[in-house]
């Protein structure tokens, strides 16, 4: 008796078969909480738990510098948006452009009704590697790229070095 009071007090040894019939459990117990956190959305009820899911307010248009020496040349993609809804902001070190757009097509003739609604907005920051002249900036909007020319305050040659391939 002693002998067996003695061994209870001592932690047991896990055999192999215990050890990975434990672990089975405990992800079988995770499996099971997982699917009861997702039934929600497979049955097209949400609990108010549940965070919802929001698409952004405005995407970040697609944009590039270029350094063309004397200027920096930012093109931008920006489809859809006129430009009269865009918005141009330079500073001596960055570049804020932003804009937004709304479509509302309403058609309607014998024996059907269509309409439809859109609405898009961008926003894109750039930081300039120098200084620029914001009053000399130039934009031009052509098939929804947007190009805008801003002079350097101080020109930098570009210089070129034709690579060997190998």
């Amino acid at each position: 008796m002693k002998e067996r009071a003695e061994r209870k007090a001592e932690i047991a040894p896990w055999r192999a078969t215990e050890f990975l019939r434990e672990m089975d459990r405990m992800f079988e117990d995770f499996k099971k909480g997982f699917e009861y956190m997702l039934a929600p959305i497979r049955t097209g009820w949400m609990r108010p738990w549940l965070p919802v899911l929001k698409l952004p307010e405005s995407r970040e248009a697609c944009a590039d510098i270029i350094d063309a020496g004397n200027e920096y040349r930012i093109c931008a993609e920006v489809p859809g948006i006129p430009k009269e809804k865009l918005d141009i902001t330079i500073t001596p070190r960055s570049i804020e452009i932003s804009g937004e757009a709304r479509t509302d097509i309403r058609e309607e003739k014998e024996g059907f009704v269509r309409q439809e609604r859109g609405y898009s907005k961008i926003h894109r920051s750039l930081t300039f590697p120098d200084e620029v002249v914001p009053d000399k900036a130039e934009a031009a909007l052509k098939d929804g790229l947007l190009e805008i020319r801003v002079p350097k305050k101080t020109p930098t040659e570009v210089k070129k070095h034709r690579v060997q391939i190998k």
